[in-house]
């Protein structure tokens, strides 16, 4: 029996490096004992592993797993380390394994991989700062955030609070680590552009503040805003579960909202209808029935679509979309927690053509030619786009397309820039604004080109030949259409195969505009 201590509970590195000596070695998963610091100590202690030979050849998994790894390495459960060993063991002779989900270790890991998304979802959701007194000759302020986290997410999702609240000083304390950034421009070597978030050992509740001046006012704005004729309690403690509410000023207030919520609610229809104001109008939208078709769709009004269903609805007219999307626009060229790499392009590109396309078509993200130009689909692949369009009877004017990402992301290999992949942070970053922008857009069909793209609509990695040319289901409810990126059509070596792969993609489009028109239209 070996042994393999941890550095961290969320040591990734350091459990890719002692996994891949196992596996060179032939070491199987069950005469291994796994621990960290913060997990039980290992009944059966032996020999740390052999370290692997230098010139070793690597394990070879699909580009899916380290990810998948680099999430379940986060949860909270002992047996995880095990799981991806046992997993990394597998892949080597199974190379479609992860493709197999009735598989109950592929399972077991996708489940932890969901529940550690979920949990940085709520961290994002609720960590809320308080402002702390600071000691004598200490220069400026500094907010502190209490959270309790079901897994071990703290030092992934600390760069999401560095690029929100750059120009804050904050501590975000855990029971099982702390997390602290100076600011721009403090510290050793930093500066707006640099910087790293620095670590700590856990705290105590009792070492965050209870309150600061502004929950009053934020309790106000709160309560303004509830609205008692849209309350789900359930919905909402699925959303918000009450473990969270201890630590939210808001939530104090949540009991007497939803008390006095079918008071406020009668004396609302007792006062009847408000008019609309004048021009503008009430846009349907298309919501499926859970399960249905196509051909299930049913027109629903925006009052009566939640969110879960259409995030971000508009209810303003088509002449209000264009102002929008502008100002969408505009929105995400000043903010100030664009990803690092962000600033390196010449602009951002954002997406073009008429709202309630027939088609909306979503890429990767602009590439050199893009970037130098500020429009998308205008380099190589978009002219191969261009012409496969044509050949599939799609004018152009019926289509819009955007990008998941709004940012040239490259690599300066001298007078060159070369082309770097989002990665799924960088997905995760634009995805809300991508989210608002097909809301406005309303397409008849959504089409995804593309594996970033996929990535961007459904919030989850898989590989584009597993669902291409399938009418899908987003999971706000939305119909979407997914092929490959025409950049991949460009890749191919082959003269023969670049042939047979281009009349798919044409019928790709072809098949994606007759299902759209098959649609109803919006009203």
């Amino acid at each position: 029996m070996h042994s393999v201590a941890l550095e961290a509970p969320d040591d990734f590195a350091g459990w890719r490096a002692a996994a891949r000596a196992l596996v060179i070695a032939g070491i199987a998963p069950e005469h291994v004992s796994w621990s960290s610091p913060a997990d039980p100590p290992a009944l059966l202690a032996g020999p740390p592993p052999p370290e692997a030979p230098e010139d070793a050849p690597a394990p070879r998994v699909p580009r899916a797993f380290p990810e998948l790894a680099e999430q379940v390495i986060r949860h909270r459960d002992p047996e995880r380390f095990a799981l991806l060993h046992r997993l990394l063991h597998r892949l080597q002779a199974e190379r479609g394994l992860l493709e197999v989900a009735s598989d109950p270790d592929v399972a077991r890991a996708e489940a932890m991989a969901r529940a550690v998304r979920r949990d940085a979802h709520k961290m994002h959701a609720f960590v809320r700062f308080r402002e702390m007194r600071v000691a004598p000759g200490e220069d400026g302020a500094r907010f502190v955030a209490w959270f309790e986290p079901g897994h071990h997410i703290l030092r992934a999702e600390a760069g999401f609070f560095r690029r929100r609240f750059a120009a804050l000083r904050w501590s975000i304390l855990t029971p099982g680590g702390s997390a602290h950034w100076e600011g721009p421009g403090e510290g050793p070597g930093e500066g707006p552009e640099g910087g790293e978030v620095r670590f700590g050992p856990g705290a105590r509740r009792a070492d965050a503040p209870a309150e600061d001046a502004a929950e009053d006012l934020w309790r106000t704005y709160f309560g303004a805003i509830f609205n008692p004729a849209r309350l789900k309690t359930g919905a909402m403690l699925a959303e918000m579960p009450r473990r969270y509410w201890r630590n939210l000023p808001e939530a104090r207030d949540i009991p007497r909202l939803i008390a006095e919520a079918p008071a406020r609610v009668a004396a609302m229809v007792e006062r009847g209808a408000t008019p609309p104001a004048p021009r503008r109008q009430r846009t349907a939208h298309l919501v499926s029935l859970p399960g249905g078709r196509p051909d299930d769709l049913h027109p629903v009004a925006p009052s009566r679509v939640g969110t879960a269903a259409m995030p971000h609805a508009q209810t303003q007219a088509d002449s209000d979309v264009p102002a929008a999307l502008a100002a969408l626009k505009r929105e995400i060229e000043t903010r100030n927690d664009l990803p690092d790499w962000a600033g390196q392009a010449t602009q951002l590109v954002f997406g073009e053509g008429p709202p309630a396309a027939l088609l909306m078509f979503v890429g990767e993200q602009p590439g050199d030619e893009e970037d130098l130009a500020g429009r998308p689909f205008v380099g190589p692949a978009g002219r191969l786009f261009n012409r496969a369009m044509e050949e599939a009877g799609v004018a152009r004017d019926e289509a819009y397309v955007t990008n998941a990402v709004k940012h040239f992301k490259f690599a300066p290999t001298g007078k060159r820039r070369l082309h770097q992949t989002p990665d799924a942070g960088d997905i995760t970053y634009y995805r809300p604004f991508l989210e608002r922008e097909i809301a406005l857009v309303a397409p008849r069909l959504l089409v995804t080109l593309g594996a970033t793209a996929l990535r961007a609509v459904t919030g989850r990695a898989m590989p584009v030949t597993k669902v291409r040319g399938n009418v899908l289901r987003a999971p706000d409810g939305r119909l979407f259409y997914p092929t490959v990126h025409p950049s991949y059509l460009l890749r191919i070596p082959d003269s023969a195969m670049k042939a047979r792969e281009y009349d798919r993609f044409v019928e790709d489009l072809a098949k994606a505009a007759a299902t759209a028109r098959s649609l109803p239209a919006a009203a």
